[in-house]
């Protein structure tokens, strides 16, 4: 990352003319290097800033804020600049917060610094609420990490970030798919409290995201990066050499990392714990969504979770648990197999399978979970002989 720390402005600006001049002018009041992207405004904002010694950026028709950051960390990076600083042009957010990010972005210089709105004391409507908890909720599944506001837009990019993956998102999912795909390239992505102005009148509110579309971009985003997120194929991490050069590790090289770390058996163990259990468990349909939302939560092995996943195929392990189910309710194993044991009393089977799973699922997880903690702890000395 650039020693020579030198942040830039930014403020994305679509059709918020009543707002922009005094966002613009309190940013000016903290820094001199102020960028304005107009994304295609109609309303003429950018008038508004005549006289204001401040660049712009001007796109014909609008094409979207990841389209405007995108561009504008392209200006940063010709111009010399380490950082960008992203804040609206509707006034939601305080340009008196910059100072607060920039020095906590100075403390951390490779990581995107987001702005996680103070919503306690704030007008914030309702659905704002539910799309932070609920994007949280998704970006944990995703990432393993706790990310409180992952759709505040108020934020601090180091430039080095752009440009080391791709994003596909044009328009507001661009602000949640930069941040997962940081985390995934091994980035740092950081909060810190900022406080939000929502006015108490509805009418004076100016927002462009558009309810169904965008709600719908983010549904299909957040699809992608979960089915993403479960497929165990290591992602290419960026890390800093000797010289302090953010380099590449391909995934082969990033996988032989995990298992050199210390703690890597009892994970890959714990991984292989939860995947076998769930895959035990009789719990059809919802043991897989569980499965799968919990490997992203725990931040566990992805690789070995949905592996073992598969040792409870049946018929061997339902077998056994509708034994111990049978045995539990009897007092005897089954032996008998007919017509009328397997299907006349087809739901008896269902219910001691699900009661044999009880017993069979810990017992299997823990098993399996020892079995690769002993290999993890093999491949951990093979690993280290190989780096």
């Amino acid at each position: 990352m650039n020693n020579n720390y030198n942040p830039l402005i930014v403020i994305p600006l679509y059709n918020h003319a009543a707002t922009v001049r005094k966002v613009a002018k309190e940013a000016l009041s903290i820094s001199k290097n102020v960028l304005v992207v107009d994304d295609g405004s109609t309303d003429g904002g950018i008038k508004n800033l005549k006289a204001l010694p401040l660049n712009t950026i001007r796109f014909d028709k609008n094409k979207g804020k990841g389209t405007a950051i995108n561009s504008a960390a392209e200006y940063a990076k010709a111009n010399g600049f380490s950082h960008i600083v992203t804040i609206d042009a509707d006034g939601q957010h305080f340009p008196s917060d910059i100072p607060k990010l920039l020095r906590y972005s100075k403390n951390h210089p490779d990581a995107i610094i987001i702005g996680k709105r103070k919503f306690k004391n704030s007008q914030a409507p309702a659905i704002s609420k539910f799309g932070r908890k609920f994007s949280g909720f998704w970006a944990k599944v995703q990432t393993g990490k706790t990310i409180t506001d992952i759709q505040s837009g108020f934020r601090v990019y180091p430039v080095e970030i752009f440009g080391k993956y791709k994003t596909f998102s044009k328009r507001f999912a661009f602000e949640v798919e930069i941040v997962i795909k940081a985390l995934w390239a091994g980035f740092q992505v950081r909060e810190a409290d900022v406080e939000v102005y929502y006015p108490e009148n509805k009418e004076e509110r100016v927002s462009h995201f558009k309810l169904i579309k965008d709600n719908f971009r983010l549904g299909v985003l957040n699809t992608y990066l979960t089915i993403r997120s479960m497929i165990p194929i290591a992602h290419r991490k960026y890390v800093k050499n000797k010289k302090g050069e953010v380099i590449s590790l391909n995934p082969f090289r990033v996988v032989a990392e995990q298992l050199k770390r210390d703690d890597n058996p009892m994970h890959l163990g714990i991984s292989g714990a939860w995947g076998s259990f769930w895959g035990a468990i009789a719990l059809p349909g919802l043991r897989s969504f569980i499965l799968m939302v919990g490997v992203g939560w725990f931040n566990l092995n992805r690789m070995v979770a949905f592996s073992v996943d598969k040792l409870a195929i049946p018929p061997f392990i339902p077998f056994v648990c509708i034994q111990v189910g049978f045995f539990i309710r009897h007092g005897h194993f089954l032996t008998e197999i007919s017509w009328r044991v397997l299907g006349v009393q087809f739901f008896q089977r269902v219910w001691e399978w699900f009661l044999g799973s009880l017993i069979v699922a810990p017992i299997f997880a823990l098993i399996v979970g020892s079995v690769i903690y002993i290999v993890g702890k093999i491949m951990r000395i093979g690993a280290r002989k190989l780096l």
